[in-house]
């Protein structure tokens, strides 16, 4: 009997490896408590990220009756600090306060942004959709700044936070930290997705105040629980290299050293690319859904949390074939190909009255979405050196964060001029419905995906790589110890 249990216990344990794949994420250094208590932070941005992208968005729109282009602006002024991202991890990759720490400083002060802007939102709001007795200018402003202030947030605390997991993480383990922390992201974002659209299904002003204020109590005590304990704090020594780089390292240096990787600029594009064709749906998706569709608050906002869902099945797909010895540029590629077909889906929604149609085209953006991510992740990985994560981090966050507010603020804006186009009869007859606008952002996301698909082509690999393993593959768990890849990006 006891070893017939010890056989079914390898057994099982061999089993949770193969469909857990960062299940062994824990190590003696960092425990698995220790390891899900620092990921609050990415519960923290998903909040947010739903609040403002899969919620607010829909609400501003439909029922405050703010025009489509304002919307889009506003949801895309927090990324207008996305091209900070690796100056703030270089920054922080360099930085020693007098407590000794690093990252630390770094997530609070993004934490406090987070929740300032959003402490100060839902009023802005308010204010800004004229149902107020002020000028309509400071609801402008108002809403203007607290959209920035949670932006200025969200690229903070996420870089330095990522950074600061890739620290705590032996070398040997830490692709799979950094993939844990992103499944909690994908996980926080599924979470608050459904409990927005349960609380606000009666919609009503003030149920959103309380929904907004109570996210910004929420993002804070999060945070802090993350923080607690985590980063050692130590004295600054002249005999400490970390110390020394710090007081002589130049952020153009550094960033020459790390543009000049091979294959770079290429990669870049692909990721650029790529993230607008996945992102710019983002402002349109739920009023697509209301408005041509007729679904609720609820059910519109529940579309993120699919999006979502649909991301974290490509995660859980991708890290095993990586582990296999997959080409992570080809995974892209099959994610820009599976993209295809859902925005074909999304689109045809519309003249077929199918919101079951739409629902699964929705989850297939969400899952393309998970495979593009999650293969240029693997690449990036590779790019980190001299113990410079932040500045990696920084650079791929960068780069995806700056497509992606490019590609919602173009989103709504072509949504606008399109649908008025459209209307007045200047497109034709056939054309003149509400959903043209939407459409034509649709099949430009499209074409996106065929430019990422001629961009990404040269870095996929054509056969396997030697000295990866016993077949020559792709080992997840050698990544960012010296493995080299194609190309690049991390998250």
């Amino acid at each position: 009997m006891s070893r017939f249990k010890d056989k079914m216990t390898r057994r099982w344990m061999r089993l949770g490896t193969e469909f857990l794949p960062f299940a062994d994420a824990a190590t003696t250094e960092l425990p698995l408590g220790r390891l899900l208590r620092l990921s609050l932070f990415q519960v923290t941005v998903g909040m947010a990220t739903v609040l403002l992208i899969g919620t607010l968005n829909r609400v501003l729109i439909v029922e405050l009756g703010v025009p489509a282009w304002l919307v889009s602006l506003m949801v895309g002024l927090p990324l207008i600090f996305a091209p900070f991202r690796a100056l703030i991890g270089f920054a922080s990759d360099n930085h020693r306060s007098a407590l000794g720490w690093r990252r630390v400083p770094y997530i609070w002060l993004g934490t406090l942004l987070q929740f300032g802007g959003l402490a100060i939102m839902p009023f802005a709001l308010l204010v800004l959709s004229g149902d107020t007795h002020g000028p309509a200018w400071i609801g402008k402003v108002a809403s203007a700044f607290a959209f920035l202030l949670v932006g200025a947030g969200l690229q903070t605390t996420q870089t330095a936070g990522l950074a600061l997991a890739t620290d705590l993480a032996p070398p040997a383990v830490r692709p799979r930290v950094i993939a844990l922390m992103y499944a909690m992201l994908l996980l926080g974002m599924v979470a608050c997705g459904l409990s927005f659209g349960r609380l606000l299904a009666n919609f009503s002003e003030i149920r959103l105040i309380q929904v907004v204020q109570g996210a910004a109590m929420l993002t804070m005590g999060l945070n802090l629980a993350a923080l607690w304990k985590q980063e050692a704090r130590r004295r600054a020594s002249a005999a400490d290299p970390a110390d020394a780089r710090a007081s002589t390292a130049k952020f153009g240096e550094s960033w020459r050293k790390f543009a000049a990787h091979a294959h770079a600029t290429r990669f870049l594009v692909a990721v650029g690319l790529g993230t607008m064709a996945f992102n710019m749906q983002d402002i349109v998706l739920e009023p697509y859904g209301g408005q041509i569709l007729h679904l609720t608050v609820g059910a519109t906002t529940t579309l993120t949390a699919m999006l979502a869902g649909g991301a974290l099945a490509a995660f859980s797909i991708s890290a095993r074939s990586l582990s296999r010895g997959a080409d992570p540029c080809r995974l892209a590629a099959y994610g820009a190909l599976i993209g295809l077909v859902a925005f074909a889906a999304v689109i045809f929604a519309a003249p077929v009255g199918s919101p079951a149609l739409f629902r699964a085209g929705t989850l297939l953006i969400g899952f393309g979405g998970g495979f593009f991510s999650v293969g240029t992740l693997a690449g990036a990985m590779d790019r980190e050196r001299n113990g410079e994560s932040g500045l990696a981090l920084g650079a791929w966050g960068a780069a995806q964060a700056t497509s992606a507010g490019v590609a919602i603020a173009l989103g709504g804006a072509l949504r606008d001029g399109v649908t008025q186009l459209a209307m007045r009869g200047a497109l034709g007859a056939a054309m003149r419905n509400p959903a043209t606008g939407y459409s034509f952002v649709y099949h430009l996301e499209i074409a996106l995906l065929f430019a990422t698909l001629i961009a990404i082509g040269p870095l996929v690999r054509t056969g396997r790589r030697a000295g990866t393993g016993a077949e020559g593959g792709y080992d997840l768990a050698q990544m960012g110890a010296g493995t080299r890849l194609p190309g690049g990006m991390v998250r």
